[in-house]
């Protein structure tokens, strides 16, 4: 990966003066959100509230477990794989050193966050586009209203951004090399292993990738059948000890986490009807209920029972999944949110969703670059739209649309200031009086 000590002096300025710009605002909405967890400005994140909660069990010894009852159906002291492995690591890193300080813990990921999310976007962005549209990238994801509130929230999503950022970077820079090296397959499938610890819903997304990675190097004599599956060898021994750990509490296989039956029965529930409502719990199956199961089980059975709702009445499905489109791309003031989220919405994707298209029409004489980017924001949107959507859920996409948005700036830019010489040229050549 190439430093930015190699680029020259105008644009490391630029990328350094952008990084602050970065950290700075995460830093203010870190201490805007402050220490609490549960107030009206965080209604959104209150997931926080869990990976808190498993950081302090870990670090009293008791694993990952909670000590009551727990949503959606973990019992008291009993071991959970229903949330993130990795990212209570790091809350409960961050509180070892400093005891329970959550705005510490926000502070230190607005920087990380900060930092290289822009050093990425400007990558990706100068990949696809050249340089000056890697800048405008980077400082479009810097002021992004709900990346930098994302970034302070203490949850998985500033993290996994960044391990999507890197995948698709990684990958563009494996396809646009003349000879491949094993360290990049190694490097790529670190980052993938990483990142689907942090979300485990990446997962759905890799066969895709891995078939777009293998098609753009298929001309490329350097390589190998055994490079991809190197990639995939690397993120299988990252996730294999978790899985291991999930056989060995309830004896039965469990990849990850036990969060993707409850998901696909409680967004498909016939309780929606046609109108899915991303607020509404679910309640567990009755017949379910005494029966003793453990998460993997608890898995299994509604992922089961999710299928059941769609199969036995498609149309409804198909009706409940087209509702979830205005949900996942909705960017209008909406009467039942507060104030800051109406605020987020139209400020950020309201404003960027212009750019987003004019950017994504200007890019296709490059399209054989971008269809990476095209296919993963098609398929990553489809798989939440198919299942449970969500705006937060939505960001990956937004972020790896940023070198797009960028594109669309610097193009309107090229325009104006051609537009503004051929007036100037044209009041130049008409004589005076």
């Amino acid at each position: 990966m190439k430093s930015i000590l190699n680029y020259d002096l105008s644009t490391r300025r630029w990328l350094l003066i952008i990084m602050l710009l970065a950290v700075v605002l995460r830093i203010g909405a870190s201490f805007y959100l402050g220490n609490e967890l549960l107030t009206p400005q965080q209604t959104r994140v209150w997931d926080q509230v869990s990976y808190n909660a498993l950081a302090l069990s870990i670090l009293d010894g008791r694993g990952y477990s909670f000590d009551r009852y727990w949503y959606p159906f973990t019992q008291a002291n009993t071991p959970t794989a229903h949330w993130s492995f990795v990212y209570p690591l790091y809350l409960a890193g961050i509180y070892a050193l400093t005891g329970f300080v959550p705005l510490v813990a926000r502070v230190v990921q607005a920087v990380i966050s900060g930092v290289l999310c822009a050093w990425l976007l400007f990558r990706l962005g100068r990949r696809l586009f050249g340089e000056p549209v890697g800048l405008l990238a980077a400082a479009a994801g810097a002021v992004y209203l709900y990346f930098i509130y994302h970034d302070a929230a203490l949850m998985t999503e500033s993290f996994f951004i960044l391990g999507v950022l890197a995948m698709l970077d990684l990958s563009l820079e494996i396809a646009g090399h003349e000879q491949l090296s094993k360290s990049q397959w190694l490097v790529l499938g670190a980052v993938m292993g990483i990142t689907a610890l942090l979300r485990q819903s990446i997962l759905l997304w890799l066969p895709f990738h891995f078939a777009w990675l293998v098609w753009a190097c298929r001309r490329n004599p350097s390589l190998r059948w055994w490079q991809p599956a190197l990639s995939l060898a690397v993120m299988v021994i990252l996730i294999l000890p978790w899985t291991v750990r999930n056989y060995l509490v309830y004896s039965a296989f469990l990849p990850l986490n036990s969060n993707a039956g409850y998901a696909l029965y409680a967004a498909n529930h016939p309780n929606h009807g046609i109108h899915f409502d991303q607020d509404y719990v679910a309640p567990l199956p009755d017949d379910l209920k005494n029966q003793g199961l453990n998460e993997a089980q608890w898995n299994t059975a509604l992922t089961r029972r999710g299928l059941e709702f769609i199969l036995t009445d498609p149309q409804r499905y198909a009706l409940l999944s087209l509702s979830r489109v205005g949900i996942f791309f909705n960017f209008w003031f909406s009467p039942e949110s507060s104030t800051l989220s109406n605020q987020m919405r139209l400020l950020s994707f309201g404003v960027y969703l212009p750019f987003f298209l004019i950017g994504l029409v200007r890019s296709l004489p490059e399209r054989r670059r971008a269809s990476l980017i095209y296919l993963f924001a098609v398929v990553y949107s489809l798989m939440h739209i198919l299942t449970w959507a969500s705006i937060r859920y939505r960001l990956p996409v937004d972020a790896a649309m940023m070198p797009f948005a960028a594109l669309a700036v610097f193009e309107i830019y090229r325009w104006a200031r051609s537009l503004l010489n051929k007036q100037a040229r044209a009041a130049r050549e008409i004589p005076s009086s």
